[in-house]
């Protein structure tokens, strides 16, 4: 069995080198390793064509890995950091969170996008960009090229709100913490926040940063929500309510909070959880066929762009009033 998985993981690891080498090109530092692989992955495949002979490996990679990978994020986390915004700071997080999620999903349903899409446009704009859509769709179960729409999609907008975001600061009267608390309460990628965070001061960098963390512990609750979702309306599923790598997650949280981990422990599974999420993402890209993605037309891409317009105003509209 490993046998078989040796070619696809060679080949989803030599497409993750291709994208962290890419990331030092000029113009490219703005997107993570990950956008970058799901990018090189469809590009390989659309133009050679995936192996036979890799396709274990590329699906342990798109599986095993990434499960793996999301239960180490737990370790960027402990509760202390959570209390260090305050608990009108976690109220924001998580009342902009929870509308978002519903604004996406409905909307979504309104205007005719597959709901399965539209679940992952709406984790990854609430949560915490392509990781959360990853972890969402364990549960809800998408095709391949709905995963790389959804990435792709939160990508473009999560760019446009880091480059944007610190500018329009000033105009919004946001002193540095109101800056951060809006910076990491609707900004979709974790790198996207901290890039943002940072342009407007220290302080700003920090609080953004902390209340995005926030937004990534609050990964494990909305996924088993979504997962209840999906039981409902698919009368067949056998889907457990509670993945094992949430309650993984969950666990690791609670460990990182208690136990005094060394600095150099916490960079290397900090490295090596990027590197797993983003050799999952190389497969997602390996799997997906740009014709399909042309076949969903604009309308999930609408959706995105009203759910980043509403993930900024509502969250805007919590930071002034606290």
């Amino acid at each position: 069995m490993y046998a078989s998985i040796v070619p696809g993981i060679v080949l989803t690891a030599m497409i993750t080198s291709v994208a962290y080498s890419a990331r030092n090109l000029s113009g490219l530092t703005l997107f993570s390793p990950m956008i970058l692989a799901v990018v090189a992955g469809m590009v390989y495949s659309n133009a050679l064509g995936a192996p036979v002979h890799a396709k274990a490996g590329i699906a342990f990679a798109q599986r095993r890995l990434l499960r793996f990978a999301i239960v180490l994020l737990g370790f960027q986390l402990t509760l202390g950091q959570v209390a260090g915004i305050g608990l009108g700071g976690v109220g924001i997080v998580a009342a902009t969170l929870g509308a978002t999620l519903l604004f996406t999903v409905t909307l979504g349903r309104l205007i005719g996008v597959d709901a399965k899409l539209a679940q992952l446009i709406a984790a990854g704009t609430s949560i915490c960009g392509a990781s959360a859509i990853v972890a969402t769709n364990i549960v809800t179960d998408a095709r391949d090229e709905d995963v790389t729409y959804a990435v792709a999609a939160i990508t473009l907008f999560g760019t446009v709100a880091m480059l944007g975001f610190p500018l329009l600061a000033p105009l919004f009267g946001l002193d540095q913490h109101g800056f951060g608390l809006w910076a990491g309460a609707s900004i979709h990628e974790v790198a996207q926040v901290i890039g943002a965070g940072f342009q407007n001061g220290t302080l700003a960098g920090e609080t953004a940063t902390v209340a995005k963390l926030t937004r990534v512990a609050m990964l494990a609750p909305t996924v088993i929500a979504l997962g209840l979702m999906a039981r409902r309306s698919e009368a067949s599923a056998a889907k457990p309510p509670m993945p094992w790598f949430v309650a993984a997650f969950v666990a690791v949280v609670a460990l990182n909070s208690l136990a005094a981990i060394p600095a150099q422990i916490h960079s290397g599974i900090a490295l090596a959880a990027q590197a797993m999420l983003t050799m999952g993402l190389a497969a997602m890209g390996l799997q997906a066929d740009i014709s399909q993605l042309r076949s969903r037309g604009l309308r999930p891409l609408m959706l995105a762009f009203s759910a980043f317009i509403f993930i900024a105003a509502f969250s805007l509209t919590l930071v002034k009033l606290v």
